[in-house]
């Protein structure tokens, strides 16, 4: 693809506009690590609900979808959109306990919550194991998606690729810190959608599409491998029952609550909990999740969905898309690589403004994945367990080492993935059977440290069996795979939760004065903390909760479902979505409302 002289110049324009500002927080973010690392506790809920969205909006997650529709069609999203149960819990029960911890990072949270030797521990191991290893994958499938991007736009290699992406999001991060990052992230999400927005109107009208109406007759008319209708947005149910297992069934059953995976954690983590930590107030917190919720899965998925199904019509094998890019590094071809295929139908100009998009939904991520990773390894490993009496200068340029270090070793790690679907598996997998003890810890004394060391071990120890079965020729499907792993996880938790001695009640006692969870499962510490003669906040009612939890919900899926109905020419379905969406919305209002009245101050 060649950029004319328009690209050229919307392209400079796009990427002065995304990165400029973040100059200007330079000196601000080298004042301290609070503010390097968490903006000084002082951002709004719009910025930081805005950021969580456009981290989550990386350059793999359109392949990604195009990847899952191609294979499943737009049924097979629910693997994703299942995680809508995850984020708004977090908004209705645990946004608040967040901010009420008032800990830089989500891994101080251990030595708050538990005591003796194995709260260090935890929170040593996780502060490797997420911080370094774990972030690396992550980083790796972002820069993947880049570099099969960049090989079709403009044939480059993939160390060429993740030369450019370093030099500029490495520069951002380290000078930058959270501050920038936060403004960066909301200027691109809006070029970003524009993009797409864009990328999608023009795949639809490629040659042999027909828009709107030529896509959904000509798909409607086409059945996939088994009769897969591929516009369904519910799986098939009596003619692909183990598809609707594994899409559908396993996701909204069990691998919301399961599984541990980075923008969709059980209770909140990773970044959204840095996000929490850093807003200005427990309300603001609550806000940004629940802005981010909506966004994420209402205002994104569409545009990339249409450039998937159309991306059926104009390369229905693989073997096309080879044909299409004859030059293309045959590693590199996959299902998800038709996204980039389908940009070649972008007239002068727009062009531009994808790549320019393409380079703000890679950088949007890496930014916040680089700070969110340097974080742990500086806060929650090097200034805990080697170096604790230097100044904040020296943790501060501390960080900015460890994000040169995290990015070096995050393009290395691109040379072992082969496709983004590939390595969301493998994320999945491997995190599968902690979510429950992430929800269940600020609710029941009884989980200790040993209970994380072992919800650990357990999940990565059983996630090898499964892989080695698969290398040996006997692979264990993966939604059996996903119960299984939850199942053993859990039990060997629990039984953990009454076998070791339990935390130390001064311990329990503090978290419980400064987080003030609720329910049966604190009554012990409760009695000792007198808690009696605390009067609790509205927000902390549980069966408010749960119905600020179910409308939420019900608010996000009928939209998103109503956007599909829409796009699809069903207006029946439609309006009756529409309605549903309006009536849960006034809910989440009333329900928002009386958790955090008017005259209430922080």
């Amino acid at each position: 693809m060649q950029l004319a002289l328009i690209d050229w110049v919307i392209l400079v324009v796009t990427l002065a506009i995304c990165f400029a500002p973040a100059l200007f927080f330079g000196r601000r973010a080298s004042q301290s690590t609070s503010e390097f690392f968490a903006s000084g506790r002082s951002v709004p809920w719009w910025l930081a609900g805005l950021s969580m969205v456009a981290t989550t909006f990386s350059s793999d997650t359109p392949n990604l979808v195009t990847d899952i529709v191609r294979r499943n069609g737009v049924a097979g999203n629910w693997v994703w959109w299942a995680f809508v149960l995850t984020g708004v819990s977090t908004v209705f029960f645990y946004a608040r306990l967040w901010r009420r911890s008032g800990v830089m990072t989500d891994l101080e949270f251990y030595e708050m919550r538990y005591s003796g030797q194995a709260a260090g521990v935890v929170r040593g191991f996780r502060a490797v194991y997420l911080g370094f290893f774990f972030n690396c994958m992550i980083m790796a499938t972002v820069n993947l998606a880049a570099c099969k991007i960049a090989a079709i736009l403009f044939g480059l290699e993939r160390w060429q690729t993740l030369t450019f992406v370093g030099l500029l999001n490495v520069a951002f991060a380290a000078h930058s810190g959270l501050w920038g990052v936060l403004v960066i992230d909301m200027i691109q999400f809006f070029i970003k959608m524009t993009a797409v927005i864009a990328a999608a109107y023009y795949a639809l009208h490629a040659p042999g599409v027909g828009g709107l109406d030529g896509l959904v007759t000509q798909l409607s008319a086409r059945p996939g491998p088994g009769g897969l209708d591929y516009l369904a947005i519910l799986p098939d149910f009596s003619n692909n029952w183990e598809l609707a297992v594994a899409v559908f069934i396993m996701p909204v059953a069990v691998q919301w609550w399961a599984v541990w995976y980075p923008g969709a954690e059980p209770g909140g983590g990773s970044y959204i909990a840095q996000r929490m930590l850093a807003s200005r107030s427990e309300k603001d917190a609550l806000g940004a999740v629940l802005f981010f919720n909506v966004a994420h899965y209402v205002l994104r998925p569409w545009p990339w969905i249409l450039v998937g199904l159309a991306s059926l019509i104009v390369y229905p094998q693989l073997s096309d898309i080879q044909a299409a890019f004859p030059n293309l590094d045959p590693k590199l071809l996959g299902h998800d690589i038709a996204y980039p295929a389908m940009l070649k139908f972008l007239p002068a100009g727009f062009v531009g403004l994808m790549v320019g998009g393409l380079i703000a939904a890679n950088s949007s991520t890496i930014l916040t994945h680089l700070n969110w990773g340097a974080s742990y390894l500086v806060h929650d490993f090097y200034r805990r367990f080697i170096n604790r009496t230097q100044t904040e200068d020296h943790y501060v340029l501390m960080g900015r080492y460890a994000t040169v270090l995290l990015f070096i070793c995050s393009s290395a790690t691109v040379y072992l993935l082969d496709t983004a679907k590939d390595a969301f598996d493998i994320i999945l997998q491997v995190g599968a059977g902690t979510g429950l003890l992430y929800l269940v810890r600020w609710f029941w004394w009884r989980v200790n440290a040993w209970c994380e060391v072992v919800a650990m071990v357990s999940s990565f120890a059983i996630s090898m069996v499964f892989l080695v079965l698969a290398r040996s020729g006997s692979p264990v499907s993966t939604h059996v795979a996903l119960v299984l792993t939850a199942a053993f996880t859990t039990l060997c938790w629990v039984v953990t939760a009454y076998v070791t001695t339990p935390t130390d009640m001064a311990v329990l006692v503090d978290f419980y004065k400064r987080v003030r969870p609720v329910g049966p499962g604190w009554k012990p510490v409760a009695a000792i903390a007198g808690a009696h003669e605390r009067v609790a906040a509205p927000g902390d009612n549980i069966p408010l909760g749960l119905l600020g939890w179910a409308a939420g919900c019900s608010l996000i899926w009928s939209a998103l479902f109503a956007v599909g109905n829409v796009l699809y020419g069903r207006r029946a379905y439609a309006a009756i979505l529409i309605a549903t969406c309006l009536v849960s919305t006034a809910l989440v209002i009333w329900v928002m409302r009386v958790q955090w009245p008017e005259q209430e101050q922080e």
